[in-house]
């Protein structure tokens, strides 16, 4: 398919939900607004992100633009029913909304689901909706039970959805692979949302993900693309502490970095979307400097003795596609 969603670069909206810290509402429209100033035009977010608040958030900024000019996607699966209290931490987001989430892969949670995004965002029509996190690392064993409820619910509504022309596209938003390839042989999404499974460190996707997509025309947006912080100078990877294996990979490839007058975070950014079935890469930002920095590493002169350097000492596969300029 042809994506809807304009690359390279794209705004993630997990920490305009507080994810792991508290962001200031000037500050969060500050960050968002920043995007636009930069020329993302594709953005993410999701009710989970801080029960609604990044939606809220985002959808302030959005809406004072021209709808046309933007491409916006949102999840569904879970919804969201007030509460009196949350937990001051809640799911890893502090200060989140006081709504409780409940996992609901029907065709009818779907459709309220999308009803109440638009509702917080102010707008009234989303572009891209992702089947949101039916995998093993949230449902355990049982993930299996849940995604056949959402082949069954959510993913036959959004099909008749997009044929209706009430969005342009629908996939799954996950962190691992195997429900992506399982939702390529048992419906037709034309789209997957994966985080942190190809990055400088993370090479999962490479291998039947990609093939599987550019097999069926499908395309990927890559979230993570830091791995929660270890390819942009910080310690966690998949926000946990890096093993110290991967540590160890992750300096080695710094090192290579640095022999050649490169961020890190350069690096990190353009090998991602060097695949030709990514469509954009969207990693999040906490504040406005963060938006402008994403924007300079994505733009960032990288000399390709840099690539063969990462493949010659076995830190990337001899088969990855990497930029050329």
């Amino acid at each position: 398919m042809t994506s809807p969603i304009p690359g390279p670069l794209g705004m993630g909206g997990a920490p305009l939900g507080n994810l792991f810290a508290r962001i200031a509402e000037p500050d969060a429209a500050a960050t968002t607004q920043a995007g636009w100033d930069a020329g993302i035009r594709h953005f993410d977010t999701a009710p989970h992100y801080g029960a609604g608040l990044s939606e809220m958030r985002m959808g302030a900024i959005l809406r004072q633009q021209n709808r046309a000019d933007f491409c916006l996607s949102t999840k569904v699966g879970r919804l969201l029913r007030p509460v009196a209290q949350v937990p001051d931490l809640d799911e890893g987001f502090l200060g989140a909304l006081p709504f409780a989430r409940t996992f609901d892969y029907s065709a009818g949670a779907t459709l309220r689901s999308l009803e109440d995004s638009c509702a917080r965002m102010g707008l009234s029509s989303i572009d891209v909706v992702y089947i949101h996190d039916c995998s093993e690392d949230w449902h355990g064993p049982a993930w299996t039970t849940r995604f056949r409820e959402a082949m069954q619910g959510a993913a036959k509504i959004l099909s008749a959805m997009r044929k209706r022309g009430e969005i342009k596209a629908w996939g799954l938003g996950v962190n691992l692979v195997a429900p992506a390839l399982a939702a390529l042989e048992q419906s037709d999404p034309d789209i997957f949302l994966i985080a942190g499974r190809y990055t400088l460190l993370d090479h999962t996707a490479l291998a039947k993900l990609f093939p599987a997509c550019a097999a069926r025309g499908a395309k990927v947006v890559l979230g993570g693309p830091y791995n929660s912080g270890l390819l942009a100078g910080g310690t966690t990877f998949n926000y946990e502490t890096a093993a110290p294996d991967i540590a160890a990979r992750a300096r080695a490839i710094a090192a290579v970095c640095a022999r050649h007058n490169t961020d890190l975070k350069a690096a990190a950014l353009q090998f991602c979307a060097a695949h030709p079935v990514v469509a954009t890469v969207i990693p999040g930002a906490r504040n406005a400097a963060e938006v402008r920095q994403n924007a300079a590493m994505m733009a960032a002169p990288i000399p390709s003795a840099l690539w063969a350097d990462l493949k010659r000492e076995n830190l990337l596969p001899a088969e990855a596609p990497t930029p050329s300029f």
